[in-house]
């Protein structure tokens, strides 16, 4: 028995002693050398506007006719007047003449940007340039000799790495937390242009344009947004990666403006349903849901339902991976994209166009009648052929008009006023023209099978899979 003990003693004191020489990361000498280069940034916004004396009691309570005799206001109830808002935000020294890198959104608006430095000095901003899309912003002061950032590359970070995030949370300079990469190429709603990192350090507000370091004290990515339901850290924060930002600030220096490429097409994720219709032995690549007429897609001979499989030789793994590659491309460039289209696979050049500002999309609805009292399809629409003004209106020679939705057809994405154009299955597709056409079509899926419609719903075209086929018509 002493010698069982004596053994479990050494065995833990052996533990012990390995977890010690482990131990947790040193992060004081990057903090120390890295530190100097980190910037408080602050700006100001003067706004002009009206501002009324308070009342202490609401104009429906009895009082408020008491306190509003004497209480003055002035005519018109308001006093014009301006009022300057303030914003704590950070930043890091890229170059030794003065240039600094931040986030677009801290200083949107900005009347005046001043710049502190950790030996106290202040400057006055210019701001160079800044790009919404992947907010980013590019500043300059007058200074010369300042400590600069190392510059590492996000494409070696592993998930699972220690990370360091220093900057100014709620005005707290050089404020050093640190975590582990959660995530890579993470992508965000709105934001296609950027493969966010994920990670769990320590990021509120005024963290906002801090940098990121490995270990090695190599910036590796712009702290930029946190995923929170009460607007304070929750253990999600995203950093832009440095190389993509880098990227930006480049052309803002030279031209003051950010040159995306674009295609002219609208895209969808590939599901697994979606995939088995379309033949496809896996569900990736970034489905073709409507051509811009005149664009460069349509120029090249791309189609809807094309399902993009790499451009200039990467895989496209999520649809989310395409906007970005093409984005990336010098508008001009010819470029080569592999699509999927009836089966096979297929090289399709195209030459990049250029990003403009984009329109917001109409939101016109289909015009038909109201729900007949016919029975729905086996899907679970009630369908109508289009009249020649619904035709005309929409600028479609064919389709069918969805006037309700029920049973298996409520669990999909589709509404009344939607316009079916085609059915897709095992890489066919066929166009719709009228009812008994579709119904025919439909009545040669088995059972529990899976359907998938190109639709038509405003001025967008959508690929929607409708999940278990019911039995009958």
């Amino acid at each position: 028995m002493k010698r069982f003990l004596a053994l479990l003693s050494f065995l833990f004191l052996c533990s012990l002693a390995v977890a010690q020489s482990r131990g947790l990361p040193d992060f004081t000498e990057l903090a120390e050398k890295q530190g100097p280069a980190v910037v408080n940034i602050s700006t100001t916004q003067v706004t002009r506007g009206n501002q009324a004396m308070p009342f202490p009691f609401d104009e429906n309570d009895p009082a408020f006719e008491f306190f509003k005799r004497f209480i003055p206001r002035p005519p018109g109830g308001a006093t014009p007047r301006e009022f300057e808002n303030k914003s704590l935000g950070s930043g890091f020294i890229i170059n030794g003449d003065g240039y600094i890198l931040t986030n677009a959104h801290v200083v949107d608006g900005a009347d005046e940007v001043t710049v502190r430095l950790t030996d106290k000095r202040e400057f006055k901003a210019r701001i160079i340039g800044t790009d919404k899309r992947t907010d980013v912003a590019l500043l300059k002061i007058e200074a010369s000799g300042l400590p600069i950032v190392k510059l590492g590359e996000p494409s070696q970070l592993k998930v699972g790495e220690w990370v360091v995030a220093i900057g100014s949370p709620f005005g707290f300079d050089n404020s050093v937390t640190a975590g582990i990469v959660s995530a890579k190429g993470r992508s965000l709603p709105q934001e296609n242009y950027v493969p966010f990192i994920q990670t769990d350090v320590a990021i509120n507000p005024g963290n906002s344009g801090g940098p990121l370091f490995n270990m090695r004290g190599e910036v590796v990515g712009i702290n930029s947004q946190i995923y929170s339901r009460s607007g304070g850290y929750m253990g999600v924060s995203f950093a832009i990666p440095i190389d993509v930002a880098m990227e930006i600030q480049n052309q803002l220096r030279t031209s003051g403006k950010v040159s995306r490429g674009r295609l002219g097409v609208v895209i969808q994720e590939v599901s697994k349903e979606l995939a088995d219709s379309l033949g496809l032995s896996k569900a990736m690549g970034a489905v073709v849901n409507a051509v811009e007429k005149g664009g460069p897609a349509d120029k090249a001979g791309l189609e809807p339902g094309d399902v993009i499989l790499r451009f200039d030789g990467k895989p496209i793994n999520t649809s989310a991976d395409l906007p970005r590659l093409v984005a990336a491309t010098k508008p001009g460039t010819r470029s080569t994209v592999q699509v999927w289209r009836k089966g096979a696979t297929r090289d399709i050049a195209v030459t990049v166009g250029e990003m403009v500002e984009e329109k917001a999309a109409g939101n016109r609805q289909g015009r038909g009648a109201k729900p007949s009292e016919q029975p729905a399809n086996r899907l679970g629409l009630v369908v109508s052929e289009l009249t020649a003004e619904q035709k005309r209106d929409l600028k479609m020679s064919s389709g069918l008009l969805i006037e309700d939705v029920r049973g298996t057809g409520s669990r999909a994405d589709l509404r009344p006023g939607d316009v079916i154009i085609a059915l897709i299955s095992k890489g066919a597709t066929t166009e719709i023209r009228t009812v008994d056409q579709f119904n025919k079509l439909l009545a040669q899926f088995e059972k529990g099978s899976n359907v998938t419609l190109l639709i038509r719903r405003g001025e967008l075209q959508t690929f929607v899979t409708i999940k278990g086929l019911n039995g009958g018509n």
